[in-house]
């Protein structure tokens, strides 16, 4: 698997970025500086989207709408927010478009009704579903699955933190870039089978969520310094 140093990551794409968790990660990342491209299978969904932004950011520089293939073809990294039943349909639709480029995959194996039971899908984990998909040219990251996508768009403290698995040490230390813009800390965790910790602890925090009548439940890492995380 390529292992760059320097991504120079400047354009991003979100595939399924009309919905919540899509919109609250764009507009982060917009406001940190980074153009961001809304990826829809209809181009008027993904226009709409960005004009959503567009008056949140008060600005359109920086946020445009295309269609799934446009957009990751034309994105330096791509992050893809569908629903795990979209998950393998919209893989091998832009296998091709993402070749050579890091692939942040936030989906996790939800299986309705029962959303509060983990349920991984043969290949392990979602992430590890992705990378037998895409093979060994794209590097394929997991990251957000646990935030609750209600404080993105609202400029509020996340209390929560979000595992980086996958890819190359170079590919997990470029999230962990994106994760900081996002205004969030962020932890390398190793290789991609750990993907399956991360995505199997949405469901316990969906679970909790129910118990309790919130939708914030979270993680944080306990124990080292926050200060001796890399910059």
């Amino acid at each position: 698997m390529p292992d760059q140093t320097n991504w120079n990551i400047q354009t991003i794409a979100i595939i399924g970025g009309t919905g919540k968790e899509g919109k609250g990660l764009a507009y982060r990342w917009a406001k940190a500086g980074y153009r961001v491209i809304i990826g829809s299978r209809q181009a008027e969904k993904a226009a709409s989207a960005a004009a959503e932004l567009h008056q949140l950011l008060g600005s359109s520089e920086r946020v445009c709408g295309l269609t799934n293939p446009e957009a990751a073809t034309a994105a330096d990294l791509v992050v893809l927010t569908v629903p795990f039943s979209a998950h393998q349909e919209t893989l091998i639709s832009l296998k091709d478009r993402l070749q050579g480029k890091i692939l942040i995959d936030v989906t996790v194996p939800l299986v309705p009704p029962k959303v509060t039971r983990v349920q991984m899908p043969p290949a392990g984990s979602a992430a590890q579903e992705a990378q037998q998909i895409l093979g060994e040219s794209v590097q394929v990251v997991s990251a957000f699955q646990n935030i609750s996508y209600e404080h993105l768009l609202h400029d509020e403290v996340v209390d929560c933190d979000v595992l980086v698995c996958g890819g190359s040490k170079s590919a997990r230390a470029e999230v962990l870039k994106l994760v900081k813009a996002a205004g969030l800390t962020g932890w390398d965790a190793g290789p991609i089978e750990n993907s399956v910790v991360a995505e199997g602890l949405t469901s316990v925090l969906i679970g909790i969520n129910k118990q309790f009548g919130v939708q914030s439940a979270g993680i944080r890492i306990t124990g080292v310094p926050r200060d001796t995380l890399q910059e």
